[in-house]
């Protein structure tokens, strides 16, 4: 395993907490999958709270980006899972992706 790149994520508390924040509700929707028995959606959703929970901030942005695939136009998270678990974790996705976009142009230096 090499050097970190780029900032800390605790050095970065927007982000982390975004990340923290996403990752909680990833936990409750890859449990909603399992309680469905939805292997396809929990094998998609299972690597991705450790993730996002343990990630430096570099990594975070792949990550949170095969989160937000789960939203696809034409295969959906949204369609297979309930709206107040899905809605949540999206807004909570986003809002990561917001922070990390302000620190890739510079807006949190």
């Amino acid at each position: 395993m090499g050097a970190p790149r780029g900032p800390a994520r605790h050095d970065r508390p927007a982000i982390d907490e975004a990340a923290l924040a996403a990752a909680r509700h990833m936990d409750r929707l890859l449990a909603a999958a399992r309680e469905r028995g939805d292997p396809r959606w929990e094998a998609f959703l299972a690597p991705l709270p450790d993730r996002l929970r343990d990630e430096e901030v570099a990594a975070l942005r792949k990550t949170a980006l095969r989160a937000r695939a789960a939203y696809g136009a034409k295969d959906s998270i949204r369609d297979v899972l309930p709206a107040d678990l899905t809605e949540p974790f999206l807004a909570a996705l986003d809002r990561l992706i917001r922070e990390l976009n302000r620190l890739a142009s510079g807006a949190m230096d």
